[in-house]
């Protein structure tokens, strides 16, 4: 499907759900009393199931967009959970306050980094010869460890992080060769919607990745499709962002040796039906068309004749007769179709305006 030679690293079977429990471990192993950290999910999972491992009270502060179901995971895991804030910055700045507990760094620590970096380790112990590793990126953490370590190991070996196009902090601050932040807009890929990379995160990345890529929601959508049809592996957004930076940017992997850091498999099921369906549309199976139609019986069986003569399935019919600038007598019909291919499509319209229907496509 690339023209690359493509191996995963599946922290999404990691315990926890992601890379983040071995930065958790490595920076409290040795820690006593009460520590608190602010997370977007998967660091409040770490941090808690570490604290109970270890037998230290955690206390997580989450910002009020973070997903239910990591919340209620770090629940599970013993900590005491405090919703707070609608950035994570908003909950980094309340959880840096509280002088009684012991800070926990999502990512701007040395022990996480390091941590993280296990992860590098252990891609170049089993394989060699590796041209690329393509790493997700947030506020840095997993990909300044991970860039570190391989580096010490294999010269040969690039690193390359993929940010979401809503939160792109680290595209444009090695860009610039400063720290700029931006704020996050809504992504699926929220594990890594961080709006500022962290200062010891970006000094190592300044010294050791190569590139940052960018991928917009379409295609993470169809990353997280790939990875279950393929795969059979659930991930979640911040996880697929390598995989969909690698489909848009076949041309420069073709016939590398690639390495594929799924970070995560902590996915929102109550969004899961969305993103298979964003993500049907973007692989073009799945498509949408507008008609307007006489509002009368028969009117509509014309359409479906058409599409079944190019052998669509029709999956869904939505009628909208409220439109506004819509003549009484007139209606306008959604038919979502499943479909093979972009010209598959654009036969069905074609077909369906030759007969005298003012159609379109929707993406």
């Amino acid at each position: 499907m690339t023209g690359a030679d493509v191996y995963l690293k599946a922290e999404n079977l990691q315990k926890t759900g992601s890379f983040k429990v071995r930065g958790a471990f490595n920076k409290m192993i040795g820690l006593k009393g009460k520590v608190i950290a602010a997370s977007m999910g998967n660091h409040a999972q770490a941090v808690s199931f570490a604290a109970g491992v270890l037998g230290i009270q955690s206390k997580i502060v989450m910002p009020l967009t973070a997903p239910m179901v990591k919340e209620e995971a770090a629940k599970g895991y013993g900590a005491s959970v405090i919703s707070l804030g609608e950035s994570f910055r908003e909950a980094l700045d309340y959880a840096l306050d509280q002088k009684d507990f012991t800070f926990i760094h999502a990512f701007d620590d040395e022990d996480i980094i390091a941590g993280q970096g296990t992860v590098g380790m252990e891609i170049v112990e089993e394989l060699s010869d590796i041209d690329y590793i393509m790493v997700p990126v947030g506020g840095g953490g997993l990909i300044s460890g991970i860039a570190a370590a391989v580096k010490e190991l294999s010269l040969k070996t690039k690193v390359v992080g993929v940010q979401s196009e809503a939160a792109p902090s680290a595209f444009h601050s090695l860009k610039e060769g400063r720290i700029i932040e931006m704020t996050p807009e809504a992504t699926i890929a929220d594990g890594i919607a961080i709006g500022k990379i962290g200062q010891k995160t970006f000094d190592v990345m300044k010294k050791y990745v190569e590139d940052i890529l960018l991928v917009n929601e379409g295609s993470i959508a169809m990353a997280i499709l790939n990875f279950l049809e393929r795969k059979k592996l659930v991930v979640e957004g911040a996880g697929a962002v390598a995989l969909a930076a690698l489909f848009a940017n076949r041309e420069r992997f073709a016939g590398r040796k690639i390495v594929l850091v799924i970070s995560g498999g902590n996915i929102d099921f109550t969004l899961i039906d969305r993103i298979i369906l964003k993500g049907l549309m973007k692989s073009k199976r799945i498509g949408i068309i507008e008609v307007i139609l006489k509002d009368m019986p028969g009117t509509l069986n014309k359409i479906t004749e058409i599409i079944a003569v190019h052998r669509g399935n029709i999956l869904n019919v939505y009628h909208d007769r409220l439109m506004g600038a819509l003549p009484i007598g007139e209606t306008r019909v959604f038919l979502t179709l499943e479909i093979r291919g972009e010209g598959h499509l654009e036969e069905i319209v074609v077909d369906i305006k030759s007969q005298g229907f003012s159609v379109k496509a929707r993406g």
